[in-house]
């Protein structure tokens, strides 16, 4: 499979929710690495667009460009995707708790901002679209999943129906992302002084990928689109227990149970989904079954069908992290 990374010189790219963590990682590597022609950062937070603002304006980097608005306000996207190449869509409401007690504006966001992104960026003639995507997606059991389950359909259709614009949309599952907001790092750290730290369940188990990771993989799947893809990256696997133990060898463990929506293990992808998937050496690409990705074949490239019955769970995930491992990345996003 062709690994190399999507050039994204003298393109107009627009990222939704771009002052969140995946959005300023992108923005620092954009700006250090590439030449965008033009690079919007698009949020309806006046305030984190202004603290972005002290590190990116625009009289140092020419090409960036503040937009403030909500996903939920189609005519606000019309008019920010004008003339703009790639759209990633990072915007989304994502905190389980906050899902569960408020499902209807979780929807408003995740599944209904979802179909306004592809309306406009067909309607504008954007080449390509990247929407993030989460393995609480797959197989979900809470409202968050479950929206986000929604959203990754939308995107994986809409290339049925772009026509004569050409716009491929495609979609980018992974897990748990080290150094975002919502971390369970900095609440570990937090309760470090406590001399006890909470753990919901000694056998829970999580993906991990750093922000880093994260934009590389992003940036790779741009160049590798046909359109109608789910791409799903090979990435380690570690328990909450010794990440605990990572963060704060010296604490006491307490055990609480396993929240409300909350999995002992999550699943990228599911068994059900595997008859569709190509492995290849660094991912996991899950085809549409309405027949787009077709770019995507058995044996192309180097990938190869997964077999019956295969999942691709944070619990038989043969590549683990180890303690030692996970302080080193922890010492890293201090």
């Amino acid at each position: 499979m062709n690994s190399g990374i999507e050039s994204i010189n003298n393109k107009v790219i627009l990222v939704t929710g771009g002052t969140g963590s995946f959005g300023k990682q992108f923005l620092k590597t954009a700006l250090k690495c590439y030449q965008p022609k033009k690079l919007i950062v698009f949020s309806r937070d006046e305030l984190k667009q202004f603290d972005m603002r002290q590190e990116f304006n625009e009289e140092r980097y020419s090409c960036l460009r503040y937009f403030i608005g909500d996903v939920r306000d189609r005519d606000r996207l019309y008019r920010a995707m004008d003339g703009v190449d790639i759209v990633i869509h990072a915007a989304a409401l994502k905190q389980v708790p906050t899902a569960e007690y408020n499902p209807i504006e979780v929807i408003r966001t995740n599944v209904l901002g979802g179909a306004n992104i592809i309306d406009a960026a067909i309607d504008r003639n954007v080449e390509k679209v990247i929407a993030l995507s989460t393995d609480k997606a797959a197989n979900p059991i809470n409202l968050y999943g479950a929206t986000k389950l929604c959203s990754d359909k939308l995107f994986v259709a809409a290339n049925g129906y772009s026509g004569h614009h050409g716009t491929k949309f495609s979609v980018v599952r992974y897990g748990n992302v080290m150094g975002s907001r919502g971390s369970v790092i900095p609440f570990f750290q937090q309760m470090r002084s406590s001399g006890v730290l909470p753990i919901t369940d000694p056998k829970m188990t999580r993906f991990w990928i750093t922000l880093e990771q994260a934009i590389k993989f992003v940036l790779q799947c741009l160049s590798r689109m046909h359109g109608g893809e789910i791409f799903v990256p090979k990435i380690p696997s570690m328990n909450i227990v010794d990440l605990a133990k990572a963060i704060a060898p010296e604490c006491r463990i307490e055990i609480v149970g396993i929240r409300p929506g909350e999995k002992l293990h999550e699943t990228m992808v599911p068994e059900d989904d595997a008859r569709n998937t190509i492995e290849y050496e660094d991912s996991y690409v899950i085809r549409s079954l309405s027949g787009e990705a077709e770019g995507f074949s058995a044996n192309q490239n180097g990938g190869q069908p997964c077999p019956a019955g295969f999942r691709y769970s944070s619990d038989n995930n043969p590549n683990w992290l180890s303690i030692g491992e996970l302080q080193k990345l922890v010492a890293a996003h201090d």
